[in-house]
């Protein structure tokens, strides 16, 4: 191991301590709601729609993950999968909330509760967006291969999606858009990580028309909005470009296909919060919700 110079740190003459303590508010997107203890900070209950699918959620690449997957549900004639989405607006700190909790005692985005579960019961709750796509896909018996190789890959593709897309949204995205400061070395550490991820998406989707080959998965909607959402130029302004994202022609080919997918533009619209508000669907409990509660049309109607 090569010594380092105090002096050569950032800033200069930092050394770790011997026991690291929090300093809060120290800086970035997200430092308001950043705490080193988990658990909630207040009582507050979750609410609860007419559907057994009740999902909390912001549209967060993990969160359009399920959204993207109940709509493709809905669309295949699986119509027990109708559900109520409530925004969790992590901003504000909902995620902290008592009810929140109880169903993630992890607090973070996405979260279900399943009041009509196989074999009956009490509700089941299902966290970790990873879980949640697996417990749907299995439950109503679609979006997941029965054959051992085809479904082995999809999980091959779904847990590296878990493992990697860390790299790129707590990594990349973090120091090269919410930092505080650019650090040269964070950046060009994380970004040399993601462009190797692209590069194995891109491989593999030479040779394959989606993740786990010809069938159309949930590893497909774990990574499109990850790295689609990245391929788009949709993530962390202008990273598309300074990742040369275009380049990638496997990885946009395979992107725009899923794209053009109506049950994927409506999933991308459920609890987003931001942006076109034509694309803002901020709580769905029914079909007919995007035809008529999207935030162009709400400012229409109470202009």
């Amino acid at each position: 191991m090569t010594e380092k110079s105090p002096a050569d740190n950032f800033p200069a003459g930092y050394e770790p301590p011997k026991v690291w303590t929090w300093e809060k508010g120290n800086g970035g997107a997200f430092a308001n709601i950043n705490r080193p203890i988990a658990g909630p900070t207040h009582d507050k209950a979750l609410p609860v729609g007419k559907h057994p699918l009740q999902l909390y959620s912001l549209a967060t690449p993990n969160g359009v993950k399920v959204t993207i997957l109940l709509e493709e549900l809905l669309a295949a004639g699986h119509t027990g999968a109708e559900y109520d989405a409530w925004p969790i607006r992590i901003g504000d700190g909902d995620q902290f909330g008592s009810g929140f909790v109880d169903v993630n005692p992890n607090s973070k985005i996405p979260a279900l509760f399943d009041h009509a579960p196989k074999g009956g019961g009490a509700p089941v709750r299902v966290f970790e967006s990873a879980s949640i796509l697996l417990y749907l896909a299995e439950k109503f018996g679609a979006f997941l291969p029965d054959d051992l190789r085809a479904r082995t890959e999809t999980f091959n593709w779904l847990f590296w999606q878990m493992g990697s897309a860390p790299f790129l949204g707590g990594g990349f995205g973090h120091f090269y858009a919410y930092a505080p400061i650019h650090i040269q070395y964070a950046i060009d550490r994380y970004a040399m990580e993601v462009k190797r991820q692209l590069d194995v998406l891109d491989r593999h989707l030479a040779e394959n028309q989606f993740m786990a080959g010809t069938a159309y998965t949930i590893a497909d909607m774990a990574i499109w909005p990850w790295y689609g959402g990245l391929a788009q130029h949709k993530q962390y302004g202008d990273a598309g470009t300074f990742l040369d994202v275009d380049s990638y022609k496997n990885v946009q080919r395979w992107t725009a296909e899923i794209a053009v997918r109506p049950a994927v533009k409506r999933g991308r619209m459920v609890n987003r919060l931001n942006g076109d508000p034509s694309e803002q669907l901020h709580e769905r409990h029914d079909a007919s919700d995007f035809e008529t509660k999207t935030q162009d049309k709400i400012g229409q109607a109470t202009a």
